[in-house]
């Protein structure tokens, strides 16, 4: 996965990003998990983040990576919130 390139003319101080876990939408799978249906990352999708948090762990992190990481983050953070909803939701 290529980490987002600023053009030529940006400089460091005018580079600011907002995440788009939307640009992940590829890596997305749905896993039989017993009875549910749970969002999961692709392989390489998991193999990437496992590869950035040990970077981020070693201090190695480039700001593109940075931002990688963050988009990864997010999408795992809903992932997570939609999988325990459905998972309640079939509980109740």
């Amino acid at each position: 996965m290529k980490a987002y390139e600023f053009p030529a003319n940006v400089t460091d101080e005018d580079k600011t990003v907002i995440a788009r876990p939307s640009s992940l939408i590829g890596s997305i799978r749905i896993e039989k998990l017993d009875k549910f249906n749970l969002f999961k990352f692709n392989d390489e999708l998991q193999a990437r983040m496992e590869e950035l948090l040990e970077r981020k762990k070693a201090d190695l992190l480039t700001p593109e990576e940075a931002i990688e990481l963050e988009e990864i983050g997010e999408l795992d953070r809903i992932f997570t919130h939609i999988n325990a909803m459905l998972v309640a939701q079939h509980n109740d």
